[in-house]
């Protein structure tokens, strides 16, 4: 069996962690740095920093955040946000990052993924896919833009394509569940895990426990990514794996 991975995800908007519901109203969380330090004292296994307006505001992504991220974090950590090109790839992990992922750069230009795993190789790469269900339900369709305009592409076809392409990992946000605590999208994890050969990380929707389990399980993803519940102490990361364990999920303890 596989270990499950449990990874908290810190949204940066103008130098500070941030959550909000839907990808809005946001609140402040605090400051990065810290917040990553604890984060790493407190079990994560892997950490994702996402800059969530430098695509929207057509900025680069705060590279001094990264460095500092990167002297205090010892475990896995993703850059996401804001990266454009091949050289935001390199300057990235330049600086000490272990993954990348992209969005909207992707959509706008798939071969970005071809280069950037040819050149870092796959496993250095994932794609970041926010997704929302069709209002006739027929399917959920491809967000861009931190999930601001809607590009009328599958969720499905485009994870396969991206796959195909090299993309090593995928983080897949339902913006319909996220900030919801109502729990994950089961549907939507289980259709992208069971058609793709890459791990899938849940993220959106994390409220309680069992929802970790339960995107695990029926899900079907290999980690389960959470921001607001870990951010405000609503729950701890420890909290969760011991709870996995003792469900009969292999977490690392």
């Amino acid at each position: 069996m596989k270990i499950k991975r449990i990874i908290p995800c810190l949204d940066i908007h103008n130098g500070r962690v941030v959550k909000g519901v839907n990808f809005v109203d946001l609140k402040d969380a605090g400051d990065p740095v810290e917040i990553a330090k604890a984060y790493v004292d407190s079990g994560a296994d892997e950490l994702i920093f996402l800059d969530i307006s430098a695509t929207t505001e057509g900025r680069d992504i705060k590279l001094d955040i990264v460095q500092r991220l990167a002297k205090v974090v010892t475990i896995p950590f993703a850059v996401a946000g804001g990266i454009k090109n091949i050289e935001d790839f390199e300057r990235v992990f330049q600086l000490g990052a272990n993954k990348v992922g992209i969005s909207t750069a992707a959509i706008e230009n798939p071969d970005l993924i071809r280069e950037a795993a040819d050149r870092f190789g796959s496993e250095s790469v994932v794609l970041a896919l926010d997704a929302k269900k069709r209002p006739d339900g027929s399917g959920w369709n491809v967000l861009k833009s931190g999930g601001r305009i809607d590009t009328g592409m599958d969720a499905l076809e485009w994870a396969k394509r991206a796959t195909s392409l090299g993309a090593g990992e995928i983080i897949l946000t339902s913006l319909d569940c996220d900030g919801t605590k109502d729990g994950y999208d089961l549907e939507l994890n289980k259709l992208i895990a069971e058609n793709v050969s890459v791990p899938v990380i849940a993220s959106g929707g994390a409220g309680k426990l069992e929802h970790f389990y339960d995107a695990l399980t029926i899900g079907k993803a290999d980690a389960v990514l959470a921001a607001s519940l870990f951010h405000f102490k609503e729950l701890e990361i420890m909290e969760v794996k011991r709870y996995l364990d003792q469900k009969g999920v292999k977490v690392r303890l």
